[in-house]
């Protein structure tokens, strides 16, 4: 998958050429995702064209709201792509080698399209703080697939909008909570507990892998709004790349150590489902979304996470067979309902640059 970068103002997107891409032909998932891409990024880059300093909250025009929507589904496909992959891989080997090839993507589009990555020491003490946050949540996260289902997991991960919520409101400067978005959360929230109600047994006995996934979301969420204090003064480059790095031997050595096996079994599914975490999410979804967060704050934007259970139900009906029941396109209705809620009554705001400490 090739990039090339448009610069506009602060913020930096990745965007995919305007040619077939076939790495990745076999799966119907990745296909669909990195074609919708090349179609979606055309006009993302006319919202990056726009230049401009970054604002807290900041209302979100339609193209970047369609853009978050279309991320949260390759974000709720990601744990079905786990989960296959681990049918032949160790949770901490896979969790390492899908973050060594994505450090390898984003390590060669930066250098063909001349991004800066050097970092001052005040920066690299922010970013380890970062990685740290990053590889605890990615650690629990894998170990919680593994006694877990990918529902469960993408059930759970719908808290995070509310832990980014209570953090955001009060260490990000104009990131507030307000009545409107709060009820366009417990719109999607009641839609989501829907799905749950009709998978019975998620929420009134919870196992010791939605606990960890639990966990996971609550460091997600602390991650997401220490990148966008971040971000003021380090691009989306650097936010998605060094994390990374520290994490790929530390998972690699502690695969070898703890995993039931590293790689006990290869073929062409588990390759494909590791390309997917590794190149359309963790690449192409991390940069993208550091972006959005850079450009129009934590709060309204990661409120789009809603879409994410219901798009992870969706891709284990098309891709496992399970029954579309009325709970779930119920569930979608109310869903979609909160993101017309938390994206009503938009108007113009001032710019307001978040404080740097």
């Amino acid at each position: 998958m090739l990039l090339h970068c448009i610069t506009g103002g602060p913020a930096m997107v990745p965007v995919l050429h305007d040619r077939p891409v076939d790495s990745v032909s076999m799966s119907p998932l990745p296909t669909r995702a990195v074609a919708c891409a090349c179609m979606i990024s055309k006009e993302l880059r006319m919202v990056e064209m726009s230049g401009g300093q970054q604002a807290a909250d900041q209302e979100l025009p339609i193209v970047p709201a369609v853009f978050s929507v279309f991320l949260n589904i390759l974000f709720g496909g990601n744990a079905v792509a786990i989960k296959f992959s681990l049918e032949g891989m160790g949770a901490l080997t896979t969790a390492g080698l899908r973050f060594l090839i994505a450090a390898i993507a984003i390590s060669l589009w930066a250098v063909v399209a001349g991004q800066p990555l050097g970092v001052d020491r005040r920066q690299a003490g922010r970013l380890a703080i970062l990685a740290l946050l990053f590889m605890s949540q990615i650690a629990l996260f894998y170990l919680g697939l593994t006694q877990t289902t990918a529902s469960h997991c993408v059930l759970i991960s719908n808290l995070m909008p509310f832990v980014v919520l209570l953090f955001a409101h009060w260490y990000i400067p104009g990131d507030r909570i307000t009545w409107r978005k709060l009820a366009g959360i417990v719109c999607g929230f009641i839609g989501v507990l829907l799905v749950v109600l009709d998978r019975q047994g998620m929420s009134a006995d919870l196992q010791a892998g939605d606990l960890f996934i639990l966990g996971a979301v609550i460091i997600w969420g602390m991650s997401a709004v220490y990148a966008k204090r971040l971000s003021s003064t380090v691009n989306p480059v650097m936010i998605s790349l060094y994390p990374m790095l520290p994490a790929v031997p530390i998972f690699l050595l502690a695969g070898a150590l703890w995993d039931d096996g590293m790689i006990r079994r290869i073929d062409a599914g588990i390759v494909l489902a590791l390309l997917y975490q590794a190149l359309v999410t963790a690449s192409f979804g991390f940069i993208a979304w550091n972006t959005l967060v850079r450009r129009y704050g934590a709060t309204a934007l990661n409120s789009f996470v809603l879409v994410m259970p219901i798009s992870g139900v969706f891709f284990g009906v098309v891709l496992l067979d399970e029954p579309l029941t009325p709970h779930i396109i119920a569930a979608i209705a109310l869903i979609a309902a909160g993101i017309a809620v938390i994206n009503s009554g938009r108007r113009t705001r001032p710019t307001i640059t978040p404080c740097r400490d």
